[in-house]
């Protein structure tokens, strides 16, 4: 029983760091990653953690994971953009995954301000201004998901004393 609870408690501590490097790595679900981590340590007689604490813990992580995928669109948008700003950011994100944590953080600024650009040639302060409400929205997304995925580490943590 006790290689079953350690299997579980190490797992679960693996998951959760996946879970913090998919905060800055898309390729990753971070929160959801990390939360799994959380439910795999809650089996473990070594942690203890409530299941009130898993149901907060599922709500939070429901409500970040939503928040991270609305909140660049809605602030390209907000800021001018149109669907061009938008699908570049994507594609400037996807991209920047290949040049390391530079590119992941500048690829969707970039992106976006290529996608306007090729929409709107003319205004290029348009384009400046939708790249910078995409750029802003995934440092709130990420900002959120680290402070998200900072607190399930630490309710790991404090379940073992």
């Amino acid at each position: 029983m006790i290689a079953i609870d350690i299997l579980l408690v190490v797992t679960g501590g693996a998951a959760l760091i996946l879970g913090l490097v998919g905060c800055l790595l898309p390729i990753l679900p971070g929160p959801p990653l990390a939360l799994a981590g959380l439910l795999l340590a809650y089996f473990s007689s070594f942690c203890t953690i409530s299941a009130e604490t898993l149901i907060y813990s599922t709500i939070a992580v429901s409500i970040v994971t939503v928040i991270d995928f609305i909140l660049p669109l809605w602030l390209t948008k907000k800021t001018g953009g149109t669907k061009y700003g938008v699908w570049g950011a994507t594609a400037g994100l996807i991209a920047g995954l290949f040049l390391g944590p530079f590119g992941v953080i500048i690829g969707p600024f970039a992106g976006a301000f290529i996608g306007e650009i090729v929409h709107d040639r003319k205004d290029p302060d348009k384009a400046v201004k939708a790249a910078a409400g995409s750029f802003l929205g995934f440092l709130l997304g990420t900002g959120m998901k680290l402070v998200t995925v900072g607190a399930l580490i630490w309710i790991f943590i404090d379940s073992f004393f």
